[in-house]
């Protein structure tokens, strides 16, 4: 009996030690970053993990985040947008509160999509995105430029431009800027 504890207490601290091992590692890999936009009375917060290019080809048909498929919009985790005011987004409503953040990268155009439920990882064992279509609030396009400059970690971000604001998805040639404003 005494045997059998001690095996047991051993493959639990192995067990233990390398779920800790691949949670900071992973982590290390694809950093965790938070977005923080005030503007007046308005509090917009965005919480992704930034991948890296690593020489890898990103927005393609075979690329790492593949045309045409629904993408959890950074990695590790669900990519989480929050307002504590409504917005308008093309003319649509987002109501206040906390959604997670998905797209469907095109060539000259992504699709954004809030959804009012957040999965804790996003993605599936078998590498799908997590998201059900029947929880998304809000749907809308918007136009891919190509950069010149080459970004190599992922990057979300929120401006200003002039009344409106700007959702802005970055990384490797590609920039993608979603208008949004105070409804």
């Amino acid at each position: 009996m005494k045997r059998v504890l001690i095996v047991i207490g051993v493959l639990l601290v192995v067990a233990i030690g390398f779920i800790a091992y691949v949670a900071l590692t992973t982590k290390s890999h694809s950093p965790e970053d938070n977005v923080n936009f005030a503007d007046g009375e308005l509090k917009v917060h965005v919480f992704y993990n930034r991948p890296s290019k690593k020489g890898r080809i990103i927005f393609a048909k075979d690329g790492l985040v593949p045309y045409g498929k629904v993408w959890r919009t950074g990695a590790n985790e669900a990519t989480v947008f929050e307002t504590n005011k409504d917005l308008s987004f093309g003319g649509q409503t987002l109501a206040a509160g906390k959604y997670s953040l998905w797209t469907i990268p095109n060539e000259t155009s992504w699709s954004i999509i809030f959804n009012n439920e957040i999965p804790s990882w996003g993605v599936g064992f078998d590498g799908q995105a997590q998201r059900n279509p029947a929880n998304d609030v809000l749907k809308v396009e918007s136009p891919v430029v190509l950069q010149e400059k080459e970004f190599e970690q992922f990057t979300i971000n929120v401006e200003k431009a002039g009344e409106e604001m700007e959702l802005l998805f970055i990384w490797d040639k590609t920039l993608v800027a979603t208008p949004f404003s105070r409804k």
